[in-house]
């Protein structure tokens, strides 16, 4: 059965479930498998797809494929901006450049996320950090940790382009640095 099947086969679940108690008690709840904590089971479904041109910062996604994380530097500030951007709000009329970000930093914020949309349930718990690199930049991504115990402010990480799976496309994470 694919992931697809199986969280549709879950959620068919929770609305048979829902159901049941709009029923018996006027009101479609479910509880929290880990916490028991009531929930309202919404009776509309929202699915959305869209499509975002990224055509003025394509070069950001093609660096991925050669593992690279780029980022935009103001040719008249030299202000650097992550996630890239082509226009620099302190010098509307310059340029911006691409220049590559250093890959060591230091995590100086995370937060671990237990209660997970529905297009990520199929992850177990992850954690999502920000670090400040080398140069000063700081970069928002998922910390590549599953015991987020291990997790520190201040600890060393390095950032990585990585295939995120199943969906097969390419990101970037932190990645702990030993020692």
């Amino acid at each position: 059965m694919s992931q697809k099947e199986m969280a549709d086969a879950f959620m068919k679940q929770v609305e048979d479930f829902a159901n049941m108690m709009k029923q018996s008690m006027g009101l479609p709840l479910v509880f929290d498998q880990k916490t028991g904590t009531a929930l309202w089971f919404d009776q509309r479904e929202l699915r959305l797809r869209f499509f975002i041109s990224v055509e003025r910062i394509k070069k950001f996604f093609e660096a991925l494929s050669e593992g690279k994380v780029l980022a935009t530097r103001c040719k008249e500030t030299g202000k650097i901006y992550f996630p890239p951007q082509v226009d620099c709000p302190d010098a509307p009329d310059s340029e911006v450049e691409w220049v590559e970000l250093p890959r060591d930093g230091e995590l100086v914020a995370y937060t671990v996320i237990y209660t997970k949309p529905y297009t990520f349930s199929h992850y177990p718990d992850y954690a999502v950090g920000v670090a400040r690199l080398s140069n000063g930049v700081q970069v928002l991504a998922w910390v590549r940790e599953t015991d987020p115990s291990k997790l520190r402010v201040g600890m060393k990480v390095r950032l990585e382009v990585v295939k995120r799976e199943p969906e097969g496309y390419l990101t970037y994470e932190l990645v702990p640095v030993e020692g």
